[in-house]
């Protein structure tokens, strides 16, 4: 009899969720994440947007993750790679910078728009699941670049922090934005060559005192929104790995395009 109630109960709470959420789509109609059109549930684009996502699929350089023209088999590596190997040991994107994408990462990082954040998330795991399951090994501690404590204080929030938040529920991984610090207050990278970048992010990062014991032989799943050269998660990666961290992945929502090699 208890089970029975306890399952009538069920029904009848999942039966008021969905006539309020049927009530709330009535009163506030669900629109897409990039535009006021009317999409049939939140967190979707419509189909013109949509169609400007530029999504990068295999094959991919194992490291840098340059999209390859054809399939040079597993494991295969890029000239950059070759000639700069970076200290981290591997970086994934979802999507190109462009068009719509790079529109959704400027709402979420100038517009305040957070709400995108878990959406963003979804997307990152959801390919990671299609393309890179390895990204999604439970043994990985995930951590977000993190922003200086000025920087932080007046935009109000770390858009890789939430990013990762998101990514870590979706895929139940272990969030730790506690284990690396921005400790320099730098510039913003939009806008600087490669060079000034590399400098601008230059011994940028340090790994918390008391994180240094986790790190030892840890695998490292490093987030951010928007990979362009590589050099704010090539400061963080040797951070990590000058603390013990055995390796570092990383992972981005979007990438700055360039042509496939």
């Amino acid at each position: 009899m208890v089970q029975f109630s306890s399952f009538a109960a069920s029904l009848v709470s999942k039966h008021w969720q969905t006539t309020l959420r049927s009530a709330e789509n009535l009163l506030f109609p669900p629109v897409c994440m990039h535009c006021d059109f009317t999409v049939h549930k939140s967190g979707l684009l419509c189909p013109e947007c949509w169609s400007q996502i530029d999504h990068i699929e295999k094959p991919l350089c194992a490291v840098l993750g340059i999209p390859f023209s054809y399939d040079l088999g597993e494991g295969a590596l890029s000239a950059e790679a070759i000639a700069n190997p970076p200290s981290y040991d591997s970086v994934r994107s979802v999507v190109h910078y462009n068009n719509v994408a790079k529109s959704l990462v400027h709402a979420l990082k100038f517009s305040d728009r957070i709400d995108l954040a878990p959406w963003l998330a979804k997307w990152m795991v959801n390919w990671c699941r299609r393309t890179e399951p390895g990204l999604l090994d439970s043994e990985l501690l995930v951590i977000p670049v993190p922003l200086h404590r000025r920087r932080l204080l007046s935009r109000r929030f770390n858009q890789s922090a939430e990013l990762a938040r998101h990514f870590c529920r979706l895929a139940d991984l272990r969030f730790r934005p506690d284990i690396l610090q921005r400790t320099k207050s730098t510039r913003q990278q939009a806008g600087l060559p490669a060079k000034q970048r590399k400098r601008n992010v230059s011994s940028a990062f340090q790994v918390s005192k008391s994180a240094k014991p986790t790190l030892h032989g840890a695998h490292i799943l490093l987030v951010d929104d928007v990979f362009t050269t590589g050099a704010t998660l090539e400061a963080c990666a040797k951070a990590l790995k000058r603390a013990g961290a055995s390796d570092v992945r990383c992972i981005t929502f979007a990438r700055v395009a360039r042509d496939p090699v």
